[in-house]
């Protein structure tokens, strides 16, 4: 039992604990990607099955993500008081509570219970994502931390592109396209009947899952993973963190909270809305679903570009930089670049694979802020990556405000909503993760460039 309890220097852990761990968290990425981007389908689903407008869908993503910003802070003490272990398995037994409220939502088919199971799961992966992240970014050298969050990245988006289409598997029917075309034609009764038979089958796949992260949160609780010590910090860390008496001492960590807030935000936009960017050219929810793993099939070849290439050929921050300016250009060509194309079977404006294109800067945006936000943290990084943690809300309020500028102009100029967020990555990668004191001076404290 000791070595369930036992805290590890990370300095001390042997090539097989590291790996090892990297395993584990890895499969819990899996997990992670698995239980969100399935939202990509519950909108659209939703939509339909209870009736509703474009913003009342997307608070899908809000009721999911919107955890995270009531979550973070009670994340980070969470974890400061049971460890990153117990932790874990405590996130993982709430997200299964909140699988396990979407059998009542659908018997009753009630919009309101839907969601309440959908902030369950989120507090659930808040907890996850503020133990799991922090915790892979440590487990190695520093300038290869990009480098590891991309294996994690893979881990999760590839779990992304199976959710949808599993999702769409176990719910939709290949009758459905006619279904969908004639429920505005029915009458009260027989409408009601047939939503009532479509939103009822999503009851087994949830009390699959809510089972399966139960079991998970047990089996993460009595793993090898080592528990690491991010308590004591090296004496020249301690010197540098003597005056410091909270985390908003950190600017650069402040200001790359924001830019995750940011991030999340244009990367859940880019997946969880193209199915209803797609639909508004013509193609039916069992065609447009496959679009959201495009997307993040894009995101997997960045993160595969993020392995073989940081740091040995280009360090992380350049790498982040150029991923900014990547993100803004794409921005621009989807509320630019128009004209027809026919590519993957689909008969499409060129504009919807710019957002496709979105999914490889955003793969390693993420990468490249973590190092950087958490960079000299010591003691503080667990509330550090709380604070982080929070910024995934942008999650939970950028997809719903393209929802309400998609229902008062439409599906295309709601994507003006990105621009201003990848202006100011652009900001964070080039300037702001360097900023080490809220007052003014003549020359910004310099950090370690060698990332």
């Amino acid at each position: 039992m000791k070595k369930n309890t036992e805290k590890y220097n990370v300095e001390s852990l042997t090539s097989r604990q590291t790996i090892l761990s990297i395993g584990i968290i890895g499969m819990m990425f899996f997990i992670f990607g698995f239980v969100s981007w399935v939202n990509a389908i519950l909108i659209p689903f939703f939509r339909i099955g209870c009736e509703l407008s474009n913003f009342q869908s997307y608070l899908v993503t809000f009721s999911f993500y919107i955890s995270y910003f009531v979550m973070s802070v009670p994340s980070a003490w969470i974890l400061k008081t049971t460890g990153f272990k117990k932790g874990m398995m405590i996130g993982f037994w709430i997200m299964a509570a909140g699988a396990f409220l979407f059998i009542p939502a659908a018997m009753f088919r009630t919009y309101e219970i839907f969601l309440t199971g959908l902030f369950t799961l989120g507090t659930g992966l808040a907890i996850l994502q503020t133990a799991a992240n922090p915790y892979i970014t440590i487990l190695g050298p520093r300038e290869r931390a990009a480098q590891r969050i991309s294996i994690m990245g893979i881990c999760n988006k590839g779990a992304g592109i199976l959710a949808p289409l599993a999702f769409a598997a176990a719910i939709l029917r290949p009758t459905d396209s006619a279904l969908f075309e004639a429920i505005p034609h029915m009458d009260a009764v027989s409408r009601s009947e047939a939503l009532d038979e479509l939103v009822a089958r999503v009851i087994l796949p949830y009390a699959v899952v809510g089972v399966i992260l139960f079991l998970i949160g047990l089996f993460i609780r009595y793993s090898p993973l080592p528990e690491i010590d991010t308590e004591h910090e090296s004496d020249e860390l301690s010197k540098a963190n003597a005056g410091k008496h909270s985390i908003f001492q950190f600017p650069h960590l402040v200001l790359g909270a924001l830019a995750i807030f940011l991030h999340v935000g244009t990367q859940v936009i880019a997946i969880d809305t193209i199915i209803g960017y797609a639909s508004s050219m013509g193609l039916n929810l069992i065609e447009a679903k496959t679009f959201p793993s495009y997307t993040l099939t894009a995101s997997i070849i960045g993160y595969l570009a993020g392995i073989f290439l940081i740091p040995k050929f280009i360090k992380q921050t350049r790498m982040l930089q150029f991923c900014t300016l990547a993100g803004t250009l794409f921005s621009l060509l989807i509320l630019f670049a128009s004209g027809p194309t026919f590519l993957l079977n689909h008969h499409v404006d060129i504009s919807i694979w710019f957002v496709v294109c979105l999914g490889f800067p955003n793969a390693l945006i993420w990468a490249g802020i973590w190092p950087l936000a958490l960079d000299g943290l010591g003691r503080y990084t667990k509330q550090g990556a709380g604070l982080l943690i929070m910024g995934l809300c942008g999650n939970a309020l950028l997809p719903l405000l393209y929802g309400a500028m998609a229902d008062i102009t439409d599906a295309r100029q709601a994507y003006w909503v990105l621009l201003p967020c990848y202006l100011y990555l652009v900001f964070y990668a080039h300037k702001g993760y360097k900023i080490r004191t809220w007052t003014l001076a003549t020359k910004t404290d310099q950090i370690n460039e060698s990332v």
